[in-house]
């Protein structure tokens, strides 16, 4: 299966605003749902395919700010542009210390709006590309025995093997066969590249079992 075309959804209750800005990115290619309302955008339940939100702070009902609060709190990683014709320096702070990509104020030229759009998913693209990876890691974390993740966070802490032997109380030749075990399990072939995937396990302290 060939993955989801990503989606540019905008949320505008200026409705010719909308419409343009709709025509404007279809004709470069994206494909756009539109909104008049957070409200509407939360019924469409957008779930978790990749794309962007085009995003006008001042909205009917919650506002714009409101909704990428939202989103934060349940998890939504949708990257965020927003779009304003009564934008200040403190609502625009606000937005980009949130995590959106871009704060653009109304009447908005057409190339600055494909650049914030093309940031923003190329940002979605890279932040689940990263899960996904992570989600791969964590499968081959999770097949180690709890021996070998012991012997993982001695050699991710910086251990000798005779260390790691006195340390969970086995022969040093075992941590040496465990320890081939688990670099082979984790697919890797020297402790620098172990030490990179524990530091994208999260394992802090190294070695701490995950979930």
């Amino acid at each position: 299966m060939s993955a989801a075309k990503p989606v540019v959804h905008v949320v505008d209750d200026d409705e010719s605003f909308r419409t343009a800005v709709t025509r404007l990115l279809q004709i470069a290619g994206y494909e756009v749902r539109g909104y008049m309302s957070a409200g509407d955008f939360l019924i469409s339940q957008p779930g978790d395919a990749p794309g962007c939100l085009l995003l006008d702070v001042n909205l009917p009902g919650p506002s714009g700010l409101d909704l990428q609060a939202a989103l934060a709190r349940h998890g939504v990683s949708l990257p965020v542009v927003f779009l304003t014709g009564h934008g200040d320096v403190r609502t625009s702070v606000r937005a980009l210390k949130a995590g959106a990509v871009d704060f653009l104020t109304k009447p908005v030229e057409r190339g600055p709006l494909l650049a914030a759009v093309a940031e923003a998913l190329a940002r979605d693209a890279r932040a689940r590309e990263a899960a996904s990876r992570r989600g791969a890691l964590q499968a081959l974390y999770d097949s180690l025995t709890p021996r070998e993740r012991e012997v993982l966070g001695g050699v991710v802490a910086g251990k000798l093997n005779k260390q790691i032997a006195a340390d969970i109380g086995a022969a040093e030749r075992t941590v040496k066969a465990h320890r081939a075990q688990l670099m082979e399990k984790m697919g890797v072939s020297s402790v620098a590249e172990l030490v990179r995937v524990a530091a994208e396990l999260g394992l802090t302290p190294p070695g701490r079992p995950l979930g």
